[in-house]
Parts: structure tokens; C-alpha cells; sequence
């Protein structure tokens, strides 16, 4: 049988590089990782730069098809530390949808599930957050089926809990678990599959 042309990378993001390999200023991108990518690797979609967590990367057309496609909803996690101890109020607005601006017009965002978490246990941000003896934060984990710009930042400003740290945590089933930033690890098409609904 002939080996599988396609490739499939999970990434741990580190905070402030661009998810892309071209060069933006003197930002860090993809291509400052310490691995040899082939040249048709790419990510699926992305996390802003300020953002961490999990990517994909792939040379699978099809499957970045169908995992940024709005009509395919998929699952993604991000673990959100706030400003301040949120409330169940908030929690509920997030769960239900708010509105946030996108591209200057009104959007209503589709239902999330979103869940007050203990602080999960991640790698350390680099620089940290700063801390404020006097202001509390708190955490929540937010699973939404899209993925408009910016979208888990503009959310918990638009109920009052700006986001202080956003890591994403889990594409469906894919998870950063045990994974360190800048940290990349292959996977074979049946871990893919297993870990996506697809």
C-alpha cells in the first residue's frame, strides 16, 4: 500500500508568535519553530498572536476544507483567564450568545457551552500576566462551533470579563495536554480521525 502523501501536525502556539510561516516584522512566526516542515505544511486557521494553544498544521486540503468550513461545525476549547471573579449571569449571557461586532456590523454569536473552571494547569506564559494583588481573576473554559475574528475576547468584554490570557486547549478531541509552547507533535491519519469528528 503507498504511504499517505498527507501529514498532520499538532502545535502548542507560544503567546506573541503569528500563526503563519511568511515573516511580519520582527514578530516570531511558525518558521521560528525548531522543526523541519515541508513547504506545503500549513496551519488550519489560526490563533492571533496574543493567543496560545493548539493549532493544526497539514498539507490535507480536504480536511482544512472541512474544518473551516462554518457549514462543518467543529468543537474548539479555550481555556479564558478573566478580569475579575465572574458571575452567573455572565456565564449565561456567554452560554446563550451575545452580541459582538465583527468586521463593523452587529454579531450574534451561536450558543457555548461555557463552564467556571479552577485554574487549569498550563505552561507558564512568557512574559506572565501581570499581577494585581487587589483584583481578583478567574477562569472559564469556552467550547464554541465557530470561529470568527477574535471572537472569545470580544465575547467576555461584551459581558464585562475582559480576557486576560486565552489558551486554546482542544480542537474536538485534540488536546494540548502535556504539550510545552513551541512543543510540536506528528500525528498518523487514525489519530486524526479518532480525534475529529469528521
Amino acid at each position: 500500500m503507498k504511504p499517505s502523501p498527507y501529514r498532520y501536525f499538532l502545535i502548542y502556539k507560544p503567546y506573541l508568535m503569528l500563526s503563519q510561516f511568511s515573516k511580519e516584522g520582527d514578530k516570531p512566526t511558525l518558521a521560528d519553530l525548531d522543526f523541519p516542515f515541508e513547504k506545503d505544511i500549513y496551519p488550519v486557521g489560526r490563533l492571533d498572536s496574543d493567543s496560545e494553544g493548539l493549532l493544526l498544521l497539514t498539507n490535507d486540503k480536504q480536511l482544512n476544507h472541512r474544518l473551516l468550513n462554518p457549514k462543518f461545525r467543529h468543537q474548539r476549547t479555550y481555556y479564558v483567564q478573566v478580569d475579575g471573579q465572574i458571575t452567573d449571569e455572565a456565564i449565561r449571557q456567554l452560554s446563550q450568545g451575545v452580541t459582538i461586532a465583527v468586521d463593523g456590523k452587529p454579531y450574534a454569536t451561536l450558543p457555548a457551552q461555557v463552564l467556571a473552571i479552577p485554574e487549569p494547569v498550563l505552561p507558564e506564559r512568557n512574559p506572565p500576566i501581570r499581577y494585581r494583588a487587589n483584583i481578583p481573576t478567574s477562569w472559564v473554559a469556552i467550547t464554541l462551533q465557530e470561529g470568527k475574528n477574535r471572537q472569545v475576547r470580544k465575547m467576555t468584554a461584551a459581558v464585562g470579563f475582559p480576557t486576560l490570557r486565552l489558551v486554546r486547549w482542544a480542537i474536538e478531541k485534540l488536546t494540548a495536554e502535556g504539550m510545552q509552547p513551541g512543543e510540536v507533535r506528528e500525528l498518523d491519519w487514525p489519530a486524526v480521525k479518532q480525534g475529529l469528528t469528521l
